[in-house]
């Protein structure tokens, strides 16, 4: 395929969702929740054999990247984004919704209380099971298409291989003790059964060659470069506690990577052009699920999972799920010189608009804030991008059970809805063209910052962490007062909207701290930067401190949130979520024996 045809159907990815009617065909079992089942039906691979039907089968893989595949687009647990299982359950955001029936198995999730059964869950393994799936189908054909140039075959193989490497990561985070597949798993042979498996080798070693095989660059936003690679591979590593070798890469990636149209990755000025979708796959995109709108499939091509997370009053039909938790909100206070308390900042709550009506009077929180805050948490009395002054109560959905705060860090400005957002679908809001960042460059230095710390470097460590706070500090990329709040369409002021006071850390002020207080701090960073990112409850289970973070979360919470009364987060257990008992069941093999067993405590 030449490369102007393949940058058409790359570029174009997510409009061949009728390709997955070939995949559902010619997947080996590991696809929807049939991870040890025979394919029903059957394609002759001959038909696919050339480069054409490669590429297509490669652009099939990469759509799952966003987190819903088959027919049921609206998969919530399968989120990219990870907003349940990783900012929910690592207390940036409480559940929402309509009351606590609307979605019980997020409730669970968010308790601890789930069980295998839960449909969350299982929606989670489906949507990682599918991408192994569709990245072996890659793998099988290259090996068995003839007459393939071999610059192609390590291209598209260490595509593929990251693309797989990426979705058992996903799996690996989520349950530990899971199966690896790979190409050679043959279920005509009957050969298809997997059992459980802890280590990390499949992972690094998918990810290593992805690496080492890679285009430094690539044509096409959205596909995976060295760089990107390397991104994850990182990642992998500081899961695993090899901090040197993070750092190897790291150090390579931040001084050489480049996005697919060459230029350096950098911060952007302003943080939050990261969640606008007129600047996606910019320079602070490392990489990112690749999402569309108004591409004539009635947005089944938007970022899907994550349709629920919309303000209810500010829109008809928003359903109100994902509602930023009060902890999260209590980070964002600073002192008089712009610098986080990382141990006392619980210990009060910044005001909010908890049981005062919309019609009575409210002046929010007048002490020193960091601006990023009002770029994450939509809170009454401050603009809500160009939609007007939040005002409390009336835009949300049932405050009394979940909360005064509604989310705002990926909803698309008013002035660009029906252009980036699906104005055939639910209003023209909900389902939109803002991409999924998985990795941004903000979370690689912040690596870089954990690794330097680890190791022993913390001035190093501090200047990478003063590069995202510098940007921060910047005023030009916080929230202003509108010019007239009658009329939000005329713009904005020069004016912050609150008392922003955001600085660096002082030279040399990690070094006279103290390691602790410098990994205190890079990890507190962590949160102002990634919050409602999915990130934080994979990170406290890698830190090794769930446990005692979320417990005290849930002591404190729960005197807000009575449905959170008597959730507790049970050490050696609720680190990982339940293996499906539907996979379980399914893993029987010729002798009758199951072959996947369930996570300790479930």
């Amino acid at each position: 395929m030449s490369s102007q045809k393949f940058n058409g159907y790359f570029n174009n990815w997510y409009r061949i969702r009728f390709f997955r009617l070939i995949l559902l065909l010619i997947l080996l079992g590991c696809n929807k929740n049939k991870l040890n089942e025979p394919q029903l039906g059957y394609l002759d691979e001959n038909a696919i054999a050339n480069s054409n039907g490669i590429d297509l089968l490669l652009i099939g893989a990469y759509s799952d990247l966003e987190g819903s595949s088959g027919t049921d687009i609206f998969q919530v647990g399968g989120a990219a984004s990870n907003w349940i299982f990783g900012s929910i359950v690592g207390s940036e955001a409480y559940t929402g919704g309509s009351d606590l029936t609307d979605q019980p198995g997020i409730v669970s999730i968010e308790s601890f209380t789930e069980s295998s059964e839960n449909n969350i869950v299982a929606q989670k393994w489906r949507e990682v099971y599918d991408g192994v799936a569709r990245s072996n189908v890659v793998l099988r054909m290259l090996t068995k298409t003839k007459g393939l140039d071999s610059s192609y075959i390590n291209e598209t193989k260490a595509e593929a291989l990251f693309l797989r490497g990426y979705f058992h990561f996903e799996a690996k985070k989520t349950w530990n003790d899971i199966p690896f597949i790979d190409e050679s798993v043959s279920y005509e042979s009957g050969n298809y059964f997997v059992s459980n498996d802890t280590t990390w080798s499949h992972i690094n070693n998918d990810l290593s060659f992805a690496v080492q095989h890679l285009a430094p660059t690539q044509s096409q936003p959205g596909r995976v470069n060295k760089y990107a690679a390397e991104a994850f591979l990182a990642k992998a590593y500081l899961f695993q506690k090899r901090f040197y070798e993070a750092k190897l890469l790291l150090d390579d990636l931040i001084s050489n990577g480049e996005t697919a149209s060459g230029e350096k990755y950098a911060l952007f000025e302003n943080y939050h052009d990261n969640f606008d979708p007129k600047y996606k796959n910019g320079p602070e995109s490392v990489f990112a699920a690749q999402v569309s709108v108004q591409d004539n499939s009635s947005g089944v091509n938007g970022n899907t999972p994550d349709f629920l997370n919309f303000p209810s009053g500010l829109f008809d039909n928003g359903y109100a799920f994902f509602l930023p938790s009060q902890y999260l909100v209590n980070h964002f206070k600073t002192n008089a010189s712009g610098i986080p308390d990382l141990d006392h900042f619980n210990e009060t709550d910044i005001k909010n608009d908890q049981d005062i009506e919309s019609s009575d009077p409210f002046i929010p929180y007048a002490e020193p804030l960091d601006p990023r805050l009002d770029w994450i948490v939509g809170r009454r009395g401050i603009p809500y991008l160009d939609y007007g002054i939040h005002p409390g109560k009336n835009w949300t959905r049932n405050q009394e059970i979940f909360g005064p705060y509604v989310p705002k860090k990926m909803l698309v400005s008013n002035k660009e809805r029906n252009v980036y957002t699906e104005s055939n679908n639910w209003g023209g809001v909900r389902l939109s063209a803002n991409n999924v960042n998985l990795i941004r460059f903000a979370d690689v230095l912040l690596w870089a910052a954990e690794t330097e710390v680890e190791i022993g470097s913390l001035d190093q460590a501090e200047k990478y962490v003063n590069m995202i706070r510098n940007r921060a500090a910047n005023p030009s990329g916080w929230v202003h007062t509108y010019i007239d709040d009658n009329d939000p369409s005329k713009g904005f002021t020069n004016i912050p909207a609150a008392n922003y006071v955001v600085s660096p850390y002082p030279e040399g002020w990690f070094s006279t701290n103290g390691a602790d207080y410098a990994r205190k701090a890079v990890r507190y960073e962590r949160v102002l930067e990634l919050g409602m990112e999915g990130h934080r409850f994979y990170d406290l289970v890698r830190w090794g401190i769930a446990d005692s973070e979320i417990n005290g979360y849930l002591a404190n919470e729960s005197k807000k949130r009575n449905y959170l009364s008597g959730a507790y987060f049970q050490k050696g257990k609720n680190e990982y979520f339940p293996i499906p008992q539907t996979q379980i069941d399914l893993s029987v093999d010729q002798s009758g024996k199951k072959k996947l067993k369930q996570n300790p405590g479930y």
